[in-house]
């Protein structure tokens, strides 16, 4: 059975909140269950009789995301911080068998109100109970409410794996029974009860026979027996980097400290005990700064200086040995420890930090250059390679090489695509590979297709038992469609995760070509091939990209 259900209605009323009480009574039957609401305001008091219904213990305080008016003024930037409070929902309740009940009705009209909800319950990776009124509708009214909403649910992610036809009463039940005669899923007609109803102490118990009278316990216990959804939305993607990078902390340098961006994002994550920092740069001078923007846990940072000679000196004698075959003294190592992107990569070879993240204020081939001279390549790794996480509305994907190698050849090719592979599971996901390509499995000529051709050959050899198809064309490695067009009878075609761009202009104009014109969210480049993670920023990152990125980082250090 799955472990949280999501009653999603476009009305919010009262006969949404007889299904609400009526699930969670159901469920709580099985054993603790925890309550949510992503959006609800703090006064209402239906989330409180929820809770003495549930008896999970859990704490009221964590039962709320947002309030209905930030979700209204920002939607897409609250759905980051419900994901966060759920998690503490669950904590706090003690399971994972959890009740989300969406956002109530409200006097202010907001034409994306349900999509949220939708997308809440796809970030969620909860299935939906859809609870609709007939009150105001007809049985084929109700009948394309429930179409439409289930279109928006599914396109957001999610499913509907029941139907609540409420505010029965008269010939109601018949005629929406018979308009939904042929639906999917089970359907329930609910009759009308006025609940919560402060005036009537008995609402509850009216509200339980209605909902028991109509959806029989075995019936709603067996809708809820679905196979949990493979979708991942982007800010279930970005809060599971977050929650992986918490479980198991590590400690990153951050050698741009005088920049703004980063000092945010710095706060954000030590507010949350998401990573230790070691910020390159004077405490005396820093912190001040921080406070100046309203940045109140930096104080919980490692502050390093470039002028202390007691990390100074022993780093210096290291880079000198590190060096020695280029003939490095010690004057010209010190010399070269002036740049902070060299003092941060050495403090990672020193073993006070397990990853590093720049480039705000870098180019990459300052980020990379430390790296490769001391830190260097994996034993099995002859090149490094750079890889989008792209994150879409329904899946996470990957495109490389999008930052480093400019024009490899089909050797250089094959690692790029197996290091891909590597990073994939390394975030979860089972890859399966793409070599792009004009040219779909021998339909166009020339010595583009051929390289690629050897680049596929030389995947299979080296990891047999890893999905991958080449030459392939962008749409017919994405789409099923194309690809039973294209590729007929290959199983990789249609469903590739891991894409290699043939080249580096390929690569990074794909990469940002998809990003702008989707909306798809990259998180990247993630270095691929270096014995420890170090991660490039792009100079127009946001704080947000910022964030991701370090705990990309810490998670890379993890394996």
């Amino acid at each position: 059975m799955t472990q949280s259900v999501f009653i999603a209605s476009p009305e919010g009323g009262n006969g949404r909140n007889v299904v609400a009480y009526g699930v969670l009574r159901t469920l709580s039957k099985q054993g603790p269950t925890g309550v949510f609401r992503p959006i609800a305001c703090r006064r209402e008091t239906f989330t409180g009789l929820l809770l003495d219904t549930a008896g999970a213990g859990q704490d009221p305080s964590t039962t709320r995301g947002v309030c209905p008016k930030r979700a209204r003024r920002d939607g897409q930037c609250a759905r980051a911080d419900i994901v966060a409070a759920y998690d503490v929902a669950r904590e706090s309740a003690g399971t994972d068998r959890m009740v989300i009940v969406g956002s109530d009705h409200s006097n202010v009209y907001d034409p994306q109100g349900f999509t949220l909800n939708a997308q809440i319950a796809a970030d969620l990776q909860s299935p939906v109970f859809l609870a609709v009124c007939t009150i105001p509708r007809d049985g084929d009214e109700v009948k394309a409410t429930v179409d439409s909403c289930t279109t928006v649910i599914e396109q957001a992610g999610s499913q509907v794996v029941g139907v609540f036809v409420t505010g029965c009463t008269g010939t109601k039940a018949a005629d929406a029974k018979r308009a939904l005669a042929d639906s999917p899923v089970p359907v329930w007609t609910v009759d009308k009860v006025a609940f919560p109803d402060e005036d009537d102490p008995k609402a509850g118990e009216r509200a339980m026979r209605a909902f028991d009278d109509a959806a029989p316990e075995a019936q709603v216990l067996a809708a809820l027996k679905v196979r949990p959804t493979s979708h991942v939305t982007p800010y279930d993607f970005q809060h599971s980097l977050l929650r992986k990078a918490k479980a198991d902390r590590k400690t990153i340098v951050l050698p741009e400290g005088s920049e703004d961006r980063i000092l945010r994002a710095a706060d954000y994550l030590l507010a949350r005990d998401i990573v230790d920092l070691i910020i390159v740069g004077d405490r005396e001078t820093l912190l001040p700064h921080a406070q100046s923007l309203g940045l109140n846990t930096l104080d919980r940072a490692q502050f390093q200086s470039m002028e202390d000679r007691s990390v100074l000196e022993p780093m210096a004698r290291k880079l000198c040995e590190l060096r020695a075959k280029k003939g490095m003294t010690y004057e010209q190592a010190l010399a070269q420890l002036k740049d902070p992107s060299y003092f941060g990569t050495m403090l990672v070879v020193m073993g006070k930090a397990d990853g590093l993240v720049s480039g705000s204020v870098n180019s990459t081939a300052n980020t990379v250059r430390p790296a490769l001279q001391v830190i260097k390549t994996k034993p099995d790794a002859t090149l490094v390679s750079g890889a989008f996480l792209m994150c879409f509305p329904d899946h996470v994907a990957l495109f490389a090489d999008c930052a480093i190698n400019l024009n490899p050849d089909a050797r250089q090719l094959a690692e790029i695509a197996l290091q891909s592979a590597h990073t994939a599971r390394a975030f979860g996901l089972e890859p399966r590979v793409g070599m792009l390509s004009y040219s779909t499995l021998g339909s166009g000529k020339g010595p583009d297709v051929d390289l690629m051709e050897e680049a596929t050959r030389l995947v299979h050899e080296r990891e047999p038992e890893l999905p991958v198809v080449g030459p392939i064309q962008f749409d017919a490695a994405w789409s099923p469609t194309v690809a039973a067009a294209k590729a007929r009878g290959n199983d990789v075609a249609g469903h590739v995760n891991v894409f290699v761009f043939p080249d580096l202009s390929a690569g990074n104009i794909g990469y940002k070509a998809v990003q702008r014109s989707s909306g798809a969210l990259a998180i990247g480049p993630v270095l691929q091939g270096l014995n420890r993670p170090v991660n490039d920023l792009s100079r127009g990152a946001l704080v947000e990209d910022i964030i991701n990125t370090v705990a990309l980082t810490a998670v890379s250090a993890q394996a």
